[in-house]
């Protein structure tokens, strides 16, 4: 294969991974231009470009070379690595990028009971997750019979295909229109990057890098705040302990006012009125409560 000075990331084209997925690559500066095709995007600015492909395809694109990393659900990695175990090729979750949240489960109809795996036992389960499916039934010492299906497995058991089903859940509602309930999860997942165990050791590897250390700026402070606040030297302990996720704050002195600090501290997660409420009772005033859009640690 002819060598690459360019990174290349595979991609989910259309589906609920997509938008998300392009605004994370925005917020990490990459901008990129779409192919006539809108198969190809050629990054601008950076050495960056993307390739826009059904996600069942991201881990084959990777593990073949033809990409260096994929945006693409956890589930769906883990289904290639337990599928095609004779490829020899390490792909390994390099970071979870916190969207897609779901979770790879079985499910029973509404009016049978479920008490242990042992109870799957001699069962059909229908599912599109058949390596995920088959190395949790080991693991669990359950011989049932995988029942390979491509799409519309949630009315097998209607159909008499299957007893059971094994596939993603969100918000649970599929499976109540189709009076089934959930009762073991194999796989919690969302959306990660993934890659080869081993980056590139041409300049792809510090283009990945790069990435990298972008990507982990974006992720720590999306969900961040910065509060910047007045309080009296004699409260700082008990503002300092109601601070959200408990940071180290930043203090500076206020001209004129020795006994008064300016505190700036960078908390995980949001702030609620009542944790502002609470500091302000401890002695903190001109709060502010900023977002954060960038860091560079």
């Amino acid at each position: 294969m002819k060598p690459r000075d360019r990174l290349r990331i595979a991609m989910q084209k259309s589906g609920r991974l997509t938008d998300p997925a392009q605004e994370l690559l925005a917020r990490c500066g990459l901008k990129f231009r779409q192919s006539r095709d809108k198969l190809f995007c050629f990054g601008e600015g950076e050495p960056v470009d993307l390739l826009l492909v059904r996600d069942d395809d991201i881990p084959g694109l990777i593990a073949e070379g033809v990409c260096d990393m994929g945006i693409v659900g956890r589930n769906v990695l883990r289904e290639y690595q337990y599928s095609h175990p004779e490829e020899g090729v390490a792909l390994d979750e390099l970071r979870p990028l916190g969207f897609g949240r779901c979770r790879l489960s079985i499910a029973l109809p509404q009016d049978e009971a479920y008490d242990s795996p042992s109870q799957l036992n001699g069962q059909r389960i229908a599912t599109s997750y058949p390596g995920l499916l088959g190395e949790w039934l080991r693991s669990n010492g359950v011989g049932a019979k995988v029942v390979y299906l491509a799409g519309s497995v949630e009315i097998a058991p209607r159909l008499g295909t299957a007893d059971a089903i094994c596939d993603l859940v969100s918000s649970g509602a599929t499976l109540v229109a189709n009076q089934l309930r959930e009762t073991a999860i194999l796989v919690e997942s969302e959306a990660v990057l993934a890659g080869r165990s081993e980056l590139p050791t041409d300049e792809r590897g510090e283009i990945a890098e790069l990435l990298l250390r972008r990507l982990d700026g974006v992720i720590q402070v999306r969900d961040s705040r910065l509060i910047l606040l007045q309080a009296p030297r004699d409260a700082l302990a008990e503002i300092t302990s109601l601070l959200p996720g408990l940071p180290v704050p930043t203090l500076t002195a206020v001209d004129g006012a020795p006994d008064q600090v300016v505190v700036q501290a960078l908390c995980a997660g949001s702030v609620s009125w009542r944790q502002l409420e609470d500091m302000k009772r401890a002695g903190a005033r001109d709060m502010l409560v900023l977002p954060v859009e960038k860091m560079l640690a």
